[in-house]
């Protein structure tokens, strides 16, 4: 990024590091919340479409700068003072390919995706940490889901992430009453991994991330497909798409070194393909 500060301020950024099999991602407008603004969401969509189909990674981490997560998508910045009134429909043929492509990069990824929160995680910013694989919350963070209290109704996945995270009834009070949950309040009910104290929340990700970056990255993918597919699916239909994932797991080379590690009693050393 060759933003100058006072640039990267008012549009945001995400800075990308790439350290080792990890991408890491941090949403970068502290003064704004880390609202998202279009040219952020575009950086997202760019950077999780090629970790994708990139074989060396093998995680993804995604946090925010300063003291917060994100405040969401910035309306203020998106439907800037000059604009003329958009034509109908300008919703539908956008969105889709901003906001709501964020959320299926990060859902359906076959890479882990771990996002760490402090603060405020609002919005778009709150249903991107709950469609990682793991989102570990410092105690003071805030999840919340004001789109009614606001006059519009909830988008970027919360009325299909919500009522599979933590059922209908608690739903309801998150996007019909706009309830804010607190960290320790999501871990239980299970809408987050692991709340733990501030203090704590680098080393705390930081270990999670390692131990899925070593893991067996290929398995793991297709694991994350099948629990993504088969939420809905019959059994038979289940066990078909586990067998896919199966039938190509066992050709890697971390299948046979963790079968190797078995026979030797020893802890498996996986590299990734």
């Amino acid at each position: 990024m060759t933003q100058d500060s006072g640039t990267a301020a008012e549009a945001g950024r995400v800075y990308v590091d790439r350290r080792g099999s990890v991408l890491h991602l941090v949403l970068d407008r502290p003064r704004a919340r880390n609202a998202l603004t279009a040219p952020m969401v575009e950086t997202l969509i760019d950077e999780l479409t090629s970790a994708a189909i990139d074989d060396t990674l093998r995680a993804v981490h995604i946090s925010g700068s300063g003291s917060n997560f994100c405040g969401g998508a910035d309306w203020v910045a998106t439907n800037s003072a000059g604009r003329e009134r958009p034509r109908s429909g300008d919703l539908v043929r956008r969105i889709p390919h901003a906001a709501h492509r964020v959320v299926e990069l990060v859902h359906d990824i076959h890479l882990p995706v771990i996002c760490s929160v402090r603060g405020w995680a609002v919005g778009l910013g709150c249903n991107l940490a709950l469609a990682a694989d793991f989102t570990v919350a410092a105690d003071d963070a805030v999840f919340w889901e004001p789109f009614l209290t606001r006059g519009f109704s909830p988008d970027s996945g919360s009325t299909w992430l919500l009522p599979r995270l933590i059922g209908l009834a608690r739903t309801r009070r998150m996007l019909l009453l706009g309830e804010k949950v607190g960290a320790a309040q999501a871990q239980d009910w299970g809408l987050i991994h692991r709340a733990v104290p501030t203090a704590d929340l680098d080393t705390a990700s930081g270990d999670l991330v390692a131990r899925l970056a070593s893991g067996p990255t290929v398995a793991i993918g297709f694991a994350k497909e099948a629990i993504r597919r088969n939420h809905s699916a019959v059994l038979a239909d289940a066990m078909d798409t586990e067998l896919h994932g199966l039938e190509l797991s066992c050709r890697t080379a971390d299948f046979k070194e963790g079968l190797a590690a078995f026979r030797d009693r020893r802890d498996p050393e996986f590299c990734g393909h």
